[in-house]
């Protein structure tokens, strides 16, 4: 018996678990792809417009693709202007299910440089971490709580939100 397959439009291996974790009964692979919106989103529209594009760009012989952007984006009250958001795009061939994680705010001086120099947030913390592939490891999330959330883990929460629209589509139909 054949395993139902999602692509996942990425390589990192953080995103790609995290689809697997939450869609265990799937086979799960990744898929290069590019997010169709600039490097570093600046706001909640790119965000979401990063992670749909991706989606549907790698959607084929699937039952789910999947794409997920990291994004920062203007929230008002933050020392920085702004906070980090992970969003989840899981596309059926119809339909776009999409699920954001939990917010957090990076120190402001890292934040001024990705919009104020127009760099990528990894870009902006090598100074602090002295790893330019952080995104790729336990993340920027992962360094900033010592290991406690890492960015698989992180990620795997937006996963969920847009998940429970798939198992509950009785709920979510439209009228």
């Amino acid at each position: 018996m054949t395993k139902k397959r999602i692509y996942v439009a990425s390589l990192n291996r953080n995103k790609i678990q995290a689809v697997q974790d939450v869609f265990p009964s799937y086979q799960v692979k990744g898929v290069a792809c590019k997010s169709g919106v600039r490097e570093q989103p600046l706001n909640l529209d790119e965000t979401i417009e990063g992670a749909i594009f991706r989606a549907k760009s790698v959607f084929r012989n699937c039952e789910y693709s999947v794409g997920i952007e990291d994004g920062i984006a203007p929230v008002p009250q933050t020392q920085s202007s702004y906070m980090n958001f992970c969003c989840c795009a899981v596309f059926d061939g119809k339909r776009i299910y999409l699920g954001l994680g939990p917010a957090f705010e990076y120190p402001p001086q890292c934040t001024k440089r990705v919009v104020e120099d127009g760099i990528t947030v990894s870009e902006a913390f090598v100074p602090l971490t002295n790893k330019p592939d952080i995104g790729y490891e336990e993340g920027i999330i992962g360094w900033l709580t010592e290991g406690r959330i890492n960015r698989k883990d992180y990620t795997k929460l937006a996963v969920e939100m847009a998940r429970l629209q798939i198992d509950n589509a009785e709920l979510y139909a439209t009228v």
